[in-house]
């Protein structure tokens, strides 16, 4: 069987917890999009970890880790982030990686970098690991995949090829120094050497684990709102983050996708520059910041402030829809327990008419939250197992939302460990 685990927003839902907590029951994990540009927090028995690359359910000895074909792969993080974990303490861990997937080179993390210092006031907000850029040469057929690796004759040639295209910009829209092709044919042969234990044939693994019964875990990066056809376009990211793409990024077949958990946080946050309706400001969204996830709302890639507003009923429930959701989970609601009342969004307010659809991005920008506000339950609501044991306002916001977005909540989580989770 397989399952997935996405966001249903602008990433950081709290994947990483859920896709942790899963693994137990999994086989075989998959990473199926993204690159090291956002990250996934972890608290276990082992410690607290920021994963970039590896798939979340790492820290299990029965798993294997899948690195599927739909991956940004970035070697030198992928390597060292196994060693970080190995030297913690945490088992070798059995690690797959797609023949297909393609590489991140440096110099996408140089274009990365030089494009944002060239927008200036304009730019996306870039985490600067090269995504963009990656993505742009995979699909104008110039990016080295895995499989090029083993061919050095083609990489010889191909290296003084993709030299030649990228200094034209270097040279006349960047200024910046040119790449010395023989420079980039050995980093690509150290690559090589690196990732070579790891290769496989991950379509055909995942083609025998299922003839197996084997339980297959799909895990997303960002959500739904970042997908680059469906989210808040040009502000998005460049793969798409929909569990859809889970059967092209591995390569399985789509019919088996059974189930689609989505992950809502019972605030919002957001991942980088773009339309966030009912973002907070000031010293109401520092406190929320200070309080919110574990040790803060900061970036698990970058360290840099998330931003945080109220829950938003239409962008979740246009987040579920694409995601085609069969369960939702609910994070982080131990936050809140600090409020008085809890504001939500349960509609956008744009020309003088409110909807509760989710629009495209040009009316995002004029849009008014309309806020609706409930009682807050005012304690700490960490420790608790059983749903009937919360707070009544508490099962009355869980309540609330499920009505608004039209999808069940079936997981609580309310604290960042393992065992901080409500079944309902």
């Amino acid at each position: 069987m397989v399952k997935a685990v996405v966001g249903a927003n602008w990433g950081d839902e709290g994947k990483g917890k859920i896709t942790d907590m899963l693994g137990k029951e999994s086989d075989i994990i998959v990473r199926f999009q993204g690159g090291a540009n956002a990250g996934h927090t972890i608290v276990n028995d082992y410690g607290k970890f920021a994963l970039h690359t590896l798939p979340s359910g790492v820290f299990y000895s029965h798993t294997t880790s899948v690195i599927g074909n739909g991956v940004a792969l970035d070697i030198p993080r992928l390597c060292g982030e196994i060693q970080s974990v190995v030297d913690r303490g945490v088992p070798s861990p059995k690690i797959l990686v797609s023949d297909r997937a393609q590489i991140v080179m440096s110099y996408h993390k140089l274009f990365d970098a030089y494009e944002e210092e060239r927008l200036g006031g304009k730019s996306f907000g870039s985490t600067k690991s090269g995504i963009a850029p990656f993505y742009s040469d995979k699909f104008a057929k110039i990016g080295f995949q895995v499989s090029e690796l083993y061919d050095e004759a083609l990489l010889r040639e191909k290296s003084v090829r993709v030299a030649e295209q990228k200094n034209v910009f270097l040279e006349h829209l960047y200024h910046k120094p040119l790449i010395d092709p023989d420079a980039l044919y050995q980093e690509l042969m150290e690559y090589k050497e690196m990732i070579d234990p790891y290769v496989g044939d991950v379509s055909l693994f995942l083609h025998n684990a299922l003839k197996e019964g084997k339980n297959i875990l799909l895990e997303g990066q960002l959500g739904s709102l970042k997908d680059p056809d469906h989210g808040i376009y040009p502000m998005v990211t460049s793969s798409s983050t929909l569990a859809a793409y889970g059967a092209i990024g591995a390569g399985i077949p789509p019919y088996e996708i059974k189930q689609v958990i989505t992950v809502c946080k019972a605030y919002s946050s957001a991942v980088g520059a773009g339309a966030f309706v009912s973002e907070l400001f000031g010293d109401e969204a520092e406190e929320l910041r200070r309080r919110g996830g574990d040790g803060g709302e900061y970036g698990a890639t970058t360290g840099r402030p998330r931003r945080v507003g109220w829950f938003d009923c239409v962008a979740s429930k246009y987040g579920c829809r694409m995601q085609g959701t069969t369960d939702v989970a609910f994070t982080v609601l131990d936050v809140l327990g600090y409020l008085d009342e809890i504001p939500v969004c349960v509609g956008y307010e744009i020309n003088g008419e409110v909807t509760t659809d989710f629009p495209v991005t040009y009316l995002l920008d004029q849009a008014k939250p309309v806020l609706k506000k409930l009682p807050g339950w005012k304690c700490d609501i960490r420790g608790i197992k059983t749903y009937g044991d919360l707070p009544e306002n508490c099962r009355k916001y869980i309540e609330f939302v499920e009505e608004q977005i039209g999808y069940p909540i079936r997981m609580i989580s309310n604290g960042p460990g393992r065992e901080d989770i409500i079944y309902r």
